[in-house]
This record gives C-alpha cells, sequence and structure tokens, in this order.
C-alpha cells in the first residue's frame, strides 16, 4: 500500500510539472516570446515562504503583464542589494532593511520599496529534540544559529529573545559566523543546538527526523514588512510599466493564494521545488498561512515599518532612522490591488 502511494504521489507530481510546462511555453497571456519584456529578479533565498511569487510565475500572471521573469536566487539580503547596485538585476527580494541601509549610507540613486510580499518573520526555530511545551527560558546557554548579524532574521529573533528576559550573545549564544546558506547544513552536521529555518527546509528535516520545530519566530515578532520588492529609484522613474505590471501580477498571486488550500498552492509551485515531497510543501504552506505571514496585499504601512526600524535599532545595527516617504512608494502597489476588482 505505501508503494502505490509513493507512485501516485510521483504521478500527481509529473501531471502537475506537465502543467507548468504548458503555462511557461505561453499558454496564458496570449503573447509570445518576443513581445515580452524580460526582467531580472534576484531573490534572498528560496522558500515556500515566497509561494505568492511562484504563483504568479507559474499561471503566467507576469506573462499576462508582458514580463518575462529571469529569477535568480542570492542566497542573502546583501548579496541581493549589490546585485540591484551594480545592475546585474532589476528588481531585488529581501527584507526592507537592504534598503535602509542603502538610503543611510547616502547614495543618491538609492532602492525604493515598491511592493511587500510577507508579513511576518518566516523562519522556525529547530532543536535537535521535540519540545512540546517549548519556554524561551530552555535557550539559555545554548548554542544558535541565527543568520547572518544584521539580516532580518537575526535582528528578529534578537527582538524575540530580549523581549524573553535573554540577552543575546550574553544569556544565549548567538553564533553569526555561518552564512545564511550554510546555516541548515551546518546544524544537520552537529553545529549548535538550536537554528532558524525556513520553509520547506523546516518541514522537511522534521519529516526525515533530523530536527524539529519547536517555535515560530513570526508568531513572537508580530507583524512587520519582513519580505519586500525594490528596485533603484532611476529603474522605477524609467520603468514605471515595468513596475506597475509586476506590482499587478504579485497582487493576482497574492489574492491566488489567499483564496485557495496549502495543497492546491503545493501543486501549483511544485516546479519551483523539484526534491520536495507535496505532502511536506502542503504543511509548510499551511504553517505560513497558521502564522498569516503571506501579506494580502502588497502595501506597505508606515506603523510597520517604523516597527521594523524600532527592531533594528534595539540589535544595534541602524545608525539613524530612515523616512517611509523617502524609501516606500506605494502607488504601484495600489493600483494593482484596484486593478483586481
Amino acid at each position: 500500500m505505501k508503494l502505490t502511494k509513493r507512485w501516485l504521489r510521483v504521478a500527481a507530481m509529473i501531471m502537475v510539472a506537465v502543467l507548468v510546462v504548458s503555462i511557461f511555453a505561453g499558454c496564458t497571456g496570449g503573447r509570445s516570446g518576443s513581445e515580452l519584456r524580460t526582467v531580472r529578479v534576484s531573490e534572498v533565498t528560496r522558500s515556500v515562504f515566497y509561494a505568492p511569487q511562484y504563483v504568479a510565475l507559474a499561471l503566467g500572471f507576469f506573462e499576462d503583464e508582458g514580463l518575462s521573469i529571469d529569477l535568480v536566487t542570492a542566497e542573502g539580503a546583501d548579496r541581493v542589494m549589490t546585485a540591484i547596485i551594480s545592475g546585474a538585476a532589476d528588481i531585488g527580494l529581501s527584507g526592507p532593511e537592504a534598503a535602509i541601509y542603502v538610503f543611510n549610507e547616502g547614495r543618491e540613486d538609492h532602492a525604493v520599496l515598491f511592493a511587500q510580499l510577507t508579513q511576518r518573520d518566516g523562519s522556525f526555530l529547530m532543536a535537535r529534540q521535540p519540545d512540546p511545551n517549548f519556554e524561551w527560558e530552555s535557550i539559555r546557554g545554548a548554542h544558535l544559529l541565527p543568520g547572518r548579524r544584521g539580516g532580518m532574521p537575526y535582528m528578529t529573533l534578537a527582538y524575540v529573545v530580549s523581549q524573553a528576559g535573554l540577552t543575546p550573545g550574553v544569556d544565549v549564544d548567538f553564533d553569526s559566523t555561518i552564512q545564511f546558506a550554510a546555516m541548515t547544513g551546518a546544524f544537520l552536521s552537529g553545529t549548535a543546538d538550536f537554528v532558524t529555518v525556513f520553509e520547506p527546509t523546516a518541514s522537511t528535516i522534521m519529516l526525515e527526523g533530523r530536527g524539529y520545530i519547536v517555535t515560530s519566530i513570526g508568531e513572537w515578532a508580530g507583524e512587520l514588512p519582513y519580505t519586500a520588492y525594490y528596485a533603484q529609484g532611476s529603474f522605477i522613474r524609467e520603468n514605471p510599466e515595468v513596475i506597475q505590471g509586476f506590482a499587478n501580477a504579485l497582487a493576482r498571486g497574492q489574492q491566488w493564494v489567499n483564496t485557495h488550500t496549502p495543497e492546491e498552492t503545493a501543486q501549483v509551485i511544485a516546479p519551483f521545488f523539484p526534491e520536495a515531497d507535496p505532502v511536506t510543501m502542503a504543511s509548510a504552506i499551511a504553517n505560513y498561512k497558521r502564522i498569516q505571514a503571506y501579506a494580502i496585499a502588497p502595501m506597505m504601512s508606515p506603523q510597520a515599518f517604523y516597527r521594523m526600524q524600532d527592531i533594528m535599532e534595539q540589535s544595534g545595527e541602524l545608525s539613524e532612522r530612515a523616512p517611509f516617504d523617502s524609501l516606500v512608494d506605494n502607488s504601484f502597489a495600489r493600483r494593482a490591488v484596484e486593478s483586481l476588482g
């Protein structure tokens, strides 16, 4: 019986892959490849945390707007911003903190945030043993891998730990020496007692019995503009139709995820995660929907933006607060939502 279920699952994945290949071939939108404007997008990591983006790609929402997306995974917000500044990418997806750092450096043609994708921290704290009654006091004296110092995963976790009465670096060993992309591998190889992991990696590790989710960082941290899209101000001014089309497609993707089940979403985005089990994928998406991690619309609120800077200040990573109106342009997101009817 187990063998039968396994082959049914494989068959389902093949059917979804065939469907998405046909979509990518131009079956939606009615535009040929020669009519599409190529837009280079650099994402901070590959995660079901960004499900609305992958839905918009898989279902042809970007093609409907005349855009062909060249998506590259950078593995780090600093690398995403470097790609934007150097001209290697047109649009970046990462934590907004990257844009704040560049703005505070005094760069004239700085990055401008034009669409929000997620509204909570998407990482989960993983331990080596299950702990259904987890309390933050249990990490006192522990060795923890929190991510790159100055990145949102690190700062949000530091904020949550501080709120629980512990001092990062004093009561808990916050080991930021391991690069974001290498943290999971380091933990599975025996380094540290705890690690923060995004989905679907967290659910996969649990399925393999190699680690256990003990809590959601996003649940503790509250609402934040955790992940957003940005481009250099000059690119936005020179290509408003590209930014508007991108925001339109994203808003449709957000609406789709909000109105469909985790299982349906997992089927659509499966080709972006070829090694992930469909059941695990659905579980990961359900985890994110449960904590309301996905933004239901791409607008960013001033309150959440400044709260994020509160967290950055508490972590000692913010020398000067950045003004909302200089860094955020909600006009494209607002029109995108209006276009949904």
